[in-house]
């Protein structure tokens, strides 16, 4: 066997073990008792997958062509979610500004 990704948590090793099944490699992944030991808290570095010696070429590009495809996806969500979050800040301060206006304007 042999060590071929280090994942960010256990769901994301879960994942990329059923890609590559998907795709007739055999994966193991490991790390979950590890995980445990720190809590309920996402634990780094722990999830790993491993392969067959002879399936580790295959599973590293199986691999590859799957990071590469994720980031050109959040990239695109990046721009989307800024553009989300600026239009919300100018909305929230547009209502402010209106009610520190109808609250200090004199009715007499």
């Amino acid at each position: 066997m042999k060590l071929i990704y280090r994942a960010k948590d256990i769901t994301e090793a879960h994942i990329i073990s059923g890609l590559l099944k998907s795709k007739g490699v055999e994966a193991y992944v490991g790390g979950h008792y590890l995980q445990g030991g720190v809590g309920d808290l996402a634990a780094m570095d722990f999830a790993t997958i491993s392969v067959a010696d002879a399936d580790a070429d295959t599973a590293i590009s199986i691999i590859a062509e799957y990071e590469s495809s994720t980031s050109c996806k959040s990239e695109k969500g990046n721009d989307k979610s800024i553009f989300t979050m600026t239009l919300i800040v100018i909305v929230l301060t547009v209502i402010m500004m209106l009610l520190l206006a109808i609250s200090f304007s004199d009715y007499s």
